[in-house]
């Protein structure tokens, strides 16, 4: 899945400078550490058990299990991949940040500009979400 999900990555953005994980042994195996080297990806690991390291992260696996694996009673295999792909979906490309001043993940990524200037509102950023959700 790792694997995959990285190969997946690379074709759709490119390539980065530098890719940070954490110590994990999907991260680590030579298969998966052997695609960032053949494409000259700088390797970067926090330290290990240091979750602070990379706490933008870990609030993302906050999210996606509060929001959609503890919500979910997944049944077979396929379910979880499914539902975890409509979830990562939503939040990259039409979940407001307030982080991120209103834009979504991807806005942020292709410096598209902010919807309603910084500074949104609760309701503002609320309205961004309901316009995003019907497109």
């Amino acid at each position: 899945f790792c694997i995959e999900t990285l190969q997946d990555a690379l074709m759709r953005y490119g390539a980065p400078d530098i890719f940070n994980t954490d110590q994990g042994s999907q991260f680590t195996t030579p298969r998966f550490t052997g695609i960032l080297e053949e494409r000259q990806i700088r390797i970067s690991m926090d330290g290990r058990g240091r979750w602070l390291d990379n706490v933008f992260i870990e609030r993302l696996w906050r999210s996606l299990k509060y929001e959609c694996v503890y919500l979910h009673a997944f049944e077979t295999g396929s379910e979880p991949r499914a539902g975890l792909g409509r979830w990562i979906a939503h939040y990259n490309e039409r979940r407001p940040h307030t982080a991120l001043a209103g834009r979504t993940p991807d806005e942020a990524y292709h410096d598209v500009p902010t919807p309603s200037g910084p500074g949104l509102t609760p309701d503002q950023m609320a309205n961004s979400n309901a316009v995003r959700r019907a497109a």
